[in-house]
């Protein structure tokens, strides 16, 4: 949370895609899927809310954009953060999330098949 406080997470976060795929070719990276959870949703139960999930996806996806240009629209950015039954859908309905990275959720069946179902 601190560093979303300072309002360097864009930047950070540019920096960890820069150092994690800015090596790769256009054609390996069209076989990458990138998951993004806030540093501070990591095992707390906590979730962005779905602007602040948007925001970001695109702040990445615009980075990739950056190096490897329309090949970033290809890619799949999905969302890690305590994606759960009653915020899948509002998450997936944002225009930069590509689905989510389901965790404890997926334990739950009822749980995980409402997630499914709005996709």
């Amino acid at each position: 949370m601190e560093i979303r406080e300072k309002g360097t997470h864009e930047q950070l976060v540019k920096q960890q895609v820069e150092e994690s795929l800015f090596h790769l070719s256009a054609e390996a990276l069209k076989k990458v899927v990138i998951a993004y959870e806030p540093v501070w949703a990591i095992g707390t139960g906590k979730t962005a809310t779905s602007q602040q999930a948007q925001d970001m996806h695109a702040v990445i996806r615009k980075h990739l954009a950056t190096k490897y240009g329309s090949v970033a629209e290809e890619i799949s950015i999905l969302y890690g953060g305590s994606v759960k039954a009653d915020n899948a859908k509002e998450l997936f309905a944002c225009a930069d999330v590509d689905g989510g990275l389901v965790g404890g959720a997926s334990l739950k069946s009822r749980e995980f098949v409402e997630i499914v179902k709005a996709i």
